[in-house]
This record gives C-alpha cells, sequence and structure tokens, in this order.
C-alpha cells in the first residue's frame, strides 16, 4: 500500500550559519559600535542580548534576514518576548522548532480528514504516516497540505509504492 511521511525538520548546520553570519554582521556594522548586543546558541535555543529594544529589534531583523538567506523556513523559529535583563539590557530567546508534537499532529490529521480521500493517518512519534490504496489520493494530500498555511514548515518524504 502507498505510504508517505510528513515531517518537520530544520537543518541546524544552517540555522549555525546564519547565526554566525548574524554575529559577524553585528560585530562589524556601525550602528552596533560600543554596544553589548550578542548572540549565544546553547540547547535551549538562540539567546539574543542588547543595550534596549530598538537595537534588540535590529538583531531580530539581523538575524530573520540570515535564516531566510539560508533557506531556513521561520516558521521553524519561535521569537520569544523581548524582556528586561540584567544590567538594564534586553533579552530574548528564539527556539528552534523541529518535529511535530502530539497536537500539530492532531491538527493535521483533523486537517486531512477534511479531504475527504480515503487515506488513513497515523501519528508515529514527531511524524505523520499517510496511507492510501491510490497513489492520487497522496498525491492530493501533498498538494493540499503544500497550500494550506500550517504553523510550522511541513515535508514530505519517503514516498512508497
Amino acid at each position: 500500500m502507498p505510504s508517505f511521511d510528513i515531517v518537520s525538520q530544520v537543518n541546524r548546520q544552517e540555522v549555525d550559519n546564519a547565526v554566525h553570519q548574524a554575529i559577524k554582521e553585528i560585530t562589524t556594522r556601525y550602528d552596533f559600535k560600543g554596544s553589548k548586543s550578542k548572540i549565544t546558541v546553547d540547547k535551549d535555543g538562540i539567546h539574543l542580548l542588547s543595550d534596549d529594544e530598538f537595537k534588540m529589534r535590529a538583531v531580530i531583523d539581523i538575524l530573520k534576514g540570515k535564516l531566510i538567506k539560508r533557506n531556513v523556513d521561520l516558521k521553524s523559529a519561535e521569537f520569544g518576548k523581548i524582556e528586561p535583563g540584567h544590567d538594564g539590557l534586553v533579552k530574548c530567546l528564539v527556539k528552534i522548532i523541529a518535529g511535530i508534537d502530539q497536537e500539530k499532529a492532531k491538527e493535521l490529521i483533523k486537517m486531512i480528514k477534511g479531504f475527504n480521500l480515503k487515506v488513513q493517518a497515523a501519528i508515529q512519534e514527531d511524524q505523520l504516516r499517510i496511507t492510501g490504496k491510490q497513489r492520487d489520493d497522496l498525491q492530493s494530500v501533498i498538494a493540499s497540505l503544500r497550500t494550506a498555511n500550517f504553523s510550522i514548515p511541513l515535508q514530505f518524504i519517503n514516498f512508497r509504492e
């Protein structure tokens, strides 16, 4: 029976490259001379630190631009609120979302069932497996999901006959 998987993956190497390019731009830009703005990466996500809210928005714009240039979908980056930090600085946490959690998977299944096609969807950890008797039904599910505006980026892999 034909099947395919729906996943939400992020290329971590491209994210790291975008972060390093953003750090390089912040250190060389004239409007950031003497600024304490910096970007650090750890297991929680990407930590942004800046002097004030205006410069923080500039840092966020730089990071977004670098992510776009490296073909990382901005839907996979969840930008947190700008919060006051220590020493009068402001901070922001950017989480990189990879995988489909249970809540999003249930929304996807509901959306797929709304297409009224003869396919079955099963949640498998952080991905969905879609199976059907006809290849055309699976291809129409893929086409419909590509046109739908979903809150996370979706990739379609392992299409099997």
